[in-house]
C-alpha cells in the first residue's frame, strides 16, 4: 500500500505532533530538538503542532510562544483536560503532511531516531512504524501493567507486538484518512485502537527498537484509575463492535 512522497522513496514532507499535558519543564526543549532534527535531515516540507490538553501550568503559553517565532509551530488546545486519546486523535486529525510521527512531549525519546524510522519504512514498505523500548525508564509495575495489557488485546483481537502503547511511532496519513474515526479519549486505548484497525484494513505495520530516558521533569499521568478503567471500557466496546460486525 505504500506511496512515496518523492521519486527516490524518501520521505520529503512530515507533520509531528507533541500530545502535551502540564510539561511545561519539557515541551519546549522537546519542540527545538524536533524543529532541529528537522532542519538537519532534510526534510523538505514540515510542521510541529504541540496538542496542550488542557494543561493547568504554562505549556500552552509556552508552545503559543514558539509558534510566534516559528509559523511551522501551531497549538491545539483543549479545555478542559480531554485525555492522552483525545489529544492523540486532534494530531492526527490535524497534521497536514502525507507522513505523520508522534512522540511524547516529556523528553523521554530521541527525535533524532525518526532517521531510523524513516530507514525501516523504506526498507519495508510499511505503512505504521511503531516504537518498541530498548529499555523502558519508568517502574517496574508501569511496565507489568502494560504487558498485561498487552496481553488482553492479543487474547481478544489477535494483535501481537512488543509495546503497543509505545509513544514513538511514524506513519502515513492515508492511513488516518482511511480507517473507521477514532473514538477512544480518556483512557490510553487509543494506540491500540489505531493499530488494530489499521491492521484491519490491511496496512502494513513493523516495529523498531528505539531507545527511552529517565524524564527530566514533571511527572506522568496516564496511570490513574479513572484512565485505567476507562481504557477496558473503550477496549470491551471494539470487541463487541468487532463481533457484531462479523455477525451481520
Amino acid at each position: 500500500m505504500v506511496d512515496f512522497d518523492c521519486m527516490d522513496g524518501n520521505i520529503s514532507e512530515l507533520s509531528v505532533f507533541f500530545p502535551a499535558y502540564n510539561e511545561e519543564a519539557n515541551v519546549k526543549k522537546t519542540v527545538l530538538n524536533a524543529k532541529k532534527v528537522l532542519k538537519n535531515i532534510g526534510i523538505s516540507k514540515w510542521e510541529i503542532i504541540v496538542v496542550n490538553d488542557g494543561s493547568s501550568d504554562k505549556t500552552g503559553e509556552i508552545a503559543v510562544k514558539l509558534g510566534k517565532k516559528d509559523k511551522r509551530i501551531r497549538v491545539i488546545s483543549h479545555s478542559p483536560n480531554r485525555g492522552y486519546g483525545a489529544a492523540l486523535k486532534s494530531g492526527l486529525y490535524n497534521s497536514r503532511y502525507n507522513w505523520i510521527a508522534f512522540t511524547d512531549s516529556d523528553g523521554q525519546f530521541d527525535f533524532s531516531e525518526i532517521s531510523n524510522f524513516f530507514d525501516k519504512q523504506k526498507e519495508t514498505g510499511a505503512d505504521i512504524v511503531v516504537g518498541y523500548y530498548k529499555k523502558r525508564r519508568v517502574k517496574k509495575s508501569v511496565i507489568l501493567t502494560s504487558k498485561i495489557w498487552e496481553a488482553f488485546i492479543y487474547v481478544l483481537f489477535g494483535l501481537k507486538l512488543r509495546d503497543i502503547d509505545c509513544g514513538f511511532k511514524l506513519l502515513s496519513k492515508k492511513v488516518i484518512d482511511r480507517i473507521d474515526p477514532l473514538e477512544s479519549e480518556r483512557g490510553a486505548f487509543i494506540s491500540s485502537e489505531l493499530l488494530l484497525k489499521a491492521r484491519n484494513a490491511g496496512f502494513k505495520i513493523v516495529e523498531l527498537p528505539v531507545n527511552h530516558y529517565p524524564r527530566a521533569g514533571g511527572e506522568a499521568t496516564g496511570r490513574k484509575l479513572n484512565v485505567i478503567v476507562q481504557s477496558f471500557i473503550d477496549l470491551f466496546k471494539l470487541r463487541v463492535k468487532l463481533i457484531r460486525a462479523r455477525s451481520v
